[in-house]
């Protein structure tokens, strides 16, 4: 609102410091303080309304250390965060930009399946809340909307880079030829990034058109298939990853901020140019989104380092890793993710083959084992008598570890 603001002012009267408006960087920086302020002033004044609405967590004795201490504490704090993203984009981003608005509709779609899971939970009392069949029908419509959307709307093309042959001879016309002659059309694609292979791009029609090139008109259905897989995948693993104070928190902010180097960087045509990767046209709204998501994750961990204030709950947990995938998808950098979210998917496939193993050693020796101590795999180094703080902190050092790989896949292929 307040862009649409500047812009008219900058328009009409020439109102001097409007057009900073108009810069992206700037409404990034303006986005994230904004965030920052947000979450952290008023994030306070929502614990306290939690904690009179005795919105506390309920501890399972699992056997861990400092475990007891921590019921009562207040959950649903994913509120925080979503109101803390929502407020600046709302004021600062285009609105009418395809990628704002689905991102948008994810946080208020995932937000929504993970606010009725916490009241469940809390003022049910049933401690398994949302049944899984109905998280996992929300993700799957989530996937089907990102998927569709992604594939069907005008507005989401590509730019591709001219022929190495063509470019130089342009080059050699004209040594100044700018940037953008050296792209082809915009043009609708099904195409995306997969790192370290020499020519940078997957087709999703190519996964059915080798059995027959007119399958291609049914790309949308494998192109919507696989949103449904990320957009799953990436929540269920953000949400295993919270379980102790400001590990989900912390490593998705790092996760979110490399994914902003990645919009930045594929909406600019000069830097998309120089890198050899795609261009994507009105991507570069989604750093804004970014910036705000970014300062409401660090805004949350103000209360939510140890010892915690407040738990996100679902209500958060779902909604960064929704937001997460989608805009992974959005900059096509979807491949990435097994690099960039390598906290998610060891938390995922501890889980998977903890409960996997138990259940083979049962039915072959009569008796269940295990490989970890305790999944997720965060609870296997507190059973081992590591500290929660010291475990975040090692596991967010692996996250800047895994975002640097990331980035640099960029250039290594």
């Amino acid at each position: 609102m307040l862009y649409y603001l500047f812009e008219y002012l900058e328009q009409q009267f020439q109102l001097p410091g409007a057009s900073l408006f108009g810069f992206i960087t700037f409404r990034a920086a303006v986005a994230i303080i904004l965030s920052l302020l947000i979450s952290t002033i008023f994030g306070k004044r929502i614990i306290r309304f939690l904690q009179k609405q005795q919105v506390g967590e309920t501890i399972r004795d699992l056997g861990l250390e400092g475990q007891v201490e921590k019921a009562g504490t207040p959950t649903m704090g994913g509120i925080i965060i979503i109101l803390a993203t929502l407020i600046p984009v709302l004021l600062l981003a285009k609105l009418e930009n395809i990628y704002i608005i689905l991102l948008i509709v994810t946080t208020l779609w995932m937000g929504t399946i993970g606010f009725i899971d916490d009241y469940i939970k809390k003022f049910k009392n049933d401690k398994e809340g949302l049944k899984g069949k109905f998280k996992v029908l929300g993700q799957v419509g989530l996937g089907i909307i990102v998927g569709a959307t992604l594939f069907f709307h005008q507005d989401v093309t590509i730019k591709e880079k001219l022929p190495i042959a063509q470019q130089n001879e342009l080059r050699t016309s004209n040594p100044d030829v700018q940037a953008t002659k050296l792209f082809k059309e915009e043009t609708k694609s099904t195409k995306t990034t997969i790192p370290f292979a020499k020519d940078n791009e997957f087709n999703y029609s190519d996964l059915i058109t080798w059995i027959s090139p007119e399958l291609e008109k049914y790309a949308w259905i494998v192109f919507i298939l696989v949103s449904i897989f990320i957009i799953t995948a990436v929540s269920n693993g953000a949400n295993l990853t919270d379980g102790i104070d400001g590990l989900a928190a912390g490593t998705s902010a790092i996760i979110v901020l490399t994914l902003g180097i990645f919009a930045w960087v594929s909406s600019n045509i000069v830097f998309s140019g120089y890198l050899d990767i795609m261009y994507i046209p009105r991507a570069e709204e989604i750093t804004i989104y970014i910036a705000a998501f970014v300062g409401a994750l660090v805004g949350f961990l103000w209360y939510n380092t140890y010892p915690a204030q407040v738990f996100m709950g679902d209500t958060g947990s779902l909604t960064i890793g929704g937001i997460i995938a989608v805009i992974a998808i959005a900059v096509r950098k979807e491949w990435l993710i097994p690099i960039l979210c390598g906290i998610f998917l060891a938390e995922n496939l501890s889980v998977v083959l903890q409960v996997s193993y138990f259940k083979y050693t049962r039915k072959k020796f009569g008796e269940g084992r295990r490989i970890f101590k305790m999944s997720p795999l965060h609870h296997h180094y507190q059973k081992s008598g590591y500290h929660e703080s010291k475990i975040v902190t090692r596991f967010w050092i692996v996250g800047i570890l895994l975002a640097i790989i990331t980035i640099v896949t960029l250039k290594i292929r």
